[in-house]
């Protein structure tokens, strides 16, 4: 006679509870993992954005940023870096997603000029038409400044007058997020964490449409002697603008 092992079959109920268990405890953990993951790349992000602390007072600020234009002719996206040294200096250099530089603008006591590294050529105008052929719409420096560091208190400056053409909307933190000045409208469409600083700046005017967006941006760094020198354009020959188009749609 034989003895048979039996096998004990598997509690269906049991299992059916594991089952259940596992599918409610599995998508827990993925979402309590995503929040995590997510924090961490904000925090990241943040800090990634903020090449330093805000200071009490900004005396000059510099950084990164990518600029999208949208008008009847088509569309067109570069990116540049600033400096501007506040309250009348200014350097902007821009470049294609290449990395290719497209141009140079300079704002300082000297004048306002746009230049074209590639060709040798430049030419000069008063800022705010400078400003004009760079984002499509008429600002001078401090407005084009307060636009990207959101410090619209203008209490100290020479041209304060200016900000009575302008109304502005803030949030329940205090920071501007829309302005409006006759034709031209801004809305700031994201901050950079728990700032004031605009990251993604949406206009629209009737000639253009854009968005800028920081890539970058830091405070009071040490700015190299001749950043604001246009003595490099003796070797340059100027233009009309009609001329420098010309050569940038070439």
């Amino acid at each position: 006679m034989t003895n048979k092992r039996r096998t004990k079959k598997p509690d269906s109920a049991r299992q059916r509870r594991n089952e259940l268990l596992k599918k409610s405890i599995v998508p827990s953990l993925r979402m309590i993992g995503f929040c995590l993951c997510a924090a961490f790349l904000l925090s990241c992000g943040s800090s990634k954005l903020l090449l330093t602390p805000i200071p009490p007072q900004i005396d000059s600020m510099e950084g990164y940023a990518s600029l999208r234009l949208k008008n009847e002719e088509g569309s067109a996206k570069s990116k540049f870096s600033f400096l501007f040294h506040l309250p009348s200096q200014g350097r902007i250099e821009a470049s294609d997603f290449l990395g290719r530089t497209l141009y140079h603008i300079i704002i300082s006591e000297e004048g306002a000029f746009f230049a074209v590294p590639s060709k040798k050529v430049f030419w000069q105008g008063i800022e705010e038409e400078i400003v004009y052929r760079f984002l499509g719409f008429r600002l001078n420096l401090n407005e084009m400044i307060s636009l990207m560091n959101g410090q619209w208190d203008w209490s100290d400056r020479e041209d304060k007058t200016r900000l009575d053409e302008w109304i502005f909307e803030q949030d329940k933190q205090g920071r501007v997020v829309i302005g409006r000045r006759e034709d031209l409208w801004f809305y700031v469409e994201e901050f950079i964490v728990n700032t004031p600083l605009a990251r993604t700046i949406i206009f629209k005017h009737p000639l253009n449409d854009g968005r800028v967006k920081i890539l970058n941006i830091g405070f009071n760094k040490p700015i190299k002697e001749g950043a604001f020198s246009t003595s490099f354009l003796d070797a340059y020959q100027r233009k009309t603008w009609a001329e420098i188009e010309a050569l940038l749609q070439k």
